[in-house]
């Protein structure tokens, strides 16, 4: 198969690490390879003083053990800049067990990778106080426990799971082509110095110039989405390489050969090429109903729908959806007339297709100002359509409810200070949350990664945790389980 080799790029406009910027953690039991210790020195000394965000890293520890119902903090030696829930693959009473994907960004002393890890799902209620309590952030967490690597031809920007079957998954790297990999069917590598990259199962080419972040896969149909450096949205059809079986994950677990292979190992065209940007594509997302439809954003400010049955020019245009670069974008799977955008203007604005117009002024429904630099990821909950996601370069993830806005709010439950809609706020990454993904087998569980070579001196954080229910169970229901608790507490109390 052709291997991809990745072109020389300008510097990412999105404040993430590039090659010789990465640095790593120290570490003492990696597989395959040498303790690095030849990164990048760190930005931070010995004395490291401490600082507005260790301060308030700190105030968020501390209340751990009331704000979460299950949290998990897994030390990474390397940077990654996406992280992905794979498929579910075993069931337990206590706990489940599913894949997770996340790359590893080096500094070239051992290769770039493509991690399939084995993650244990904690369920709701089951975690004790202590252990939640008392977690170490500087140590790897028993839950998560590497399953194979890939060598992956490049840096891992971006990685996507096919919703058909998550065993099927995207990565962007610095080249024009979309690459696309058969986790099962790929074999297992060490990550040395010097060791052969793996190769794609299929190479999806149509861009004519980078496309590092841009990247969807379709709910309905395997069907691949990208954005890219050459201001084009650039949509693939794999319908004819996968087989009958792609749907049954456990039917290509184990296949002598991977289900997206060409016949002849030559790269994929694409179904259609979109043109309407004026900078570069930063994100792209389908219609959760249609193949044929999707939305995009870019650095020209502008929030562009589309439709493929029609032709390749804009079916709607908005102009200036934000103030800044749109980095990030997302279409409400509960309702389909919701689509969020995320900006380096440090908002989140939610617009309402039917309304959308060219200015964007009439379709806005709300604008959620609650982060203090730029946003880079935004995605709807599974679990209830009125809540999302934001996460940002703050080093915060905020949970928002859009439903709560407008309502009467009682003295006292809420700060003045709090945004309408925010109800949550995950603090536990102290520098910027690159990625985060709600996992659609375990409700209201989320993963985050953070890069922290700006605050720690390298390597990353990978967090996965589930705040409490008693945030967003029906109000009636949580009041009357705290009363029991009260009548509990005060019984106990008697007798004492």
């Amino acid at each position: 198969m052709e291997t991809v080799s990745p072109l020389p790029s300008q510097p990412k406009k999105r404040g993430r690490p590039k090659g010789s910027s990465t640095k790593p953690k120290a570490d003492t039991d990696r597989e395959g390879a040498a303790t690095p210790t030849t990164g990048v020195p760190r930005m931070r000394g010995s004395d490291k003083r401490s600082s507005p965000t260790d301060e308030k890293y700190s105030q968020w520890k501390s209340l751990v053990p009331v704000l979460y119902d299950w949290l998990a903090n897994h030390n990474l030696v390397w940077p990654s800049l996406s992280c992905r829930w794979g498929p579910l693959l075993e069931q337990g009473n206590f706990k489940n067990r599913q894949r997770l994907y996340l790359s590893e960004q080096t500094d070239h002393t051992v290769p770039n990778t493509l991690i399939i890890a084995n993650c244990d799902v904690v369920k709701p209620r089951v975690a004790a106080e202590n252990h939640i309590a008392n977690f170490n952030e500087e140590a790897r967490s028993p839950f998560v426990k590497k399953y194979k690597t890939i060598i992956h031809p490049g840096e891992v920007n971006r990685i996507r799971e096919l919703p058909l079957n998550k065993n099927i998954v995207a990565t962007h790297t610095d080249c024009p082509e979309v690459l696309i990999w058969d986790i099962e069917a790929q074999p297992n590598r060490h990550a040395v110095l010097g060791a052969v990259e793996s190769h794609p199962d299929l190479i999806l080419a149509g861009h004519k110039d980078n496309a590092e972040f841009a990247l969807a896969m379709c709910p309905t149909e395997p069907f691949v989405l990208s954005g890219g450096k050459d201001k084009s949205v650039v949509l693939w059809s794999i319908h004819d390489h996968i087989s009958a079986s792609a749907t049954d994950a456990s039917k290509a677990t184990g296949s002598a050969g991977s289900i997206v292979k060409t016949a002849d190992n030559t790269p994929v065209g694409p179904r259609g090429v979109f043109q309407g940007h004026d900078d570069t594509v930063e994100d792209v997302q389908f219609c959760p109903s249609s193949s044929e439809e999707f939305c995009s954003v870019g650095d020209d400010s502008c929030l562009i729908l589309w439709d493929a049955r029609v032709g390749n020019n804009p079916i709607l245009k908005v102009e200036k959806a934000h103030n800044a670069d749109l980095h990030c974008v997302d279409w409400n799977p509960h309702d389909q007339n919701l689509i969020l955008t995320g900006s380096a203007d440090h908002s989140v604005r939610l617009f309402d297709r039917r309304k959308l117009t060219a200015d964007g002024v009439e379709s806005l429904v709300h604008k959620f100002e609650g982060h203090t630099a730029a946003v880079l990821c935004v995605q709807w909950s599974p679990d209830k359509s009125t809540v999302f996601g934001s996460s940002a370069e703050d080093g915060l993830l905020n949970i928002w409810d859009y439903e709560k806005i407008g309502k009467k709010i009682e003295t006292g439950t809420r700060s003045p200070s709090n945004p309408p809609g925010l109800f949550f706020q995950h603090a536990g990454h102290r520098d910027k949350v690159v990625d985060f993904h709600w996992n659609a087998s375990d409700p209201w569980t989320v993963v985050s990664v953070s890069d922290d070579g700006e605050s720690s001196g390298g390597g990353g954080t990978l967090q996965i945790w589930r705040m409490t229910d008693l945030l967003y169970r029906p109000e009636e229901e949580v009041l009357a389980e705290l009363q029991h608790f009260k009548d509990h507490v005060i019984e106990c109390t008697s007798k004492a």
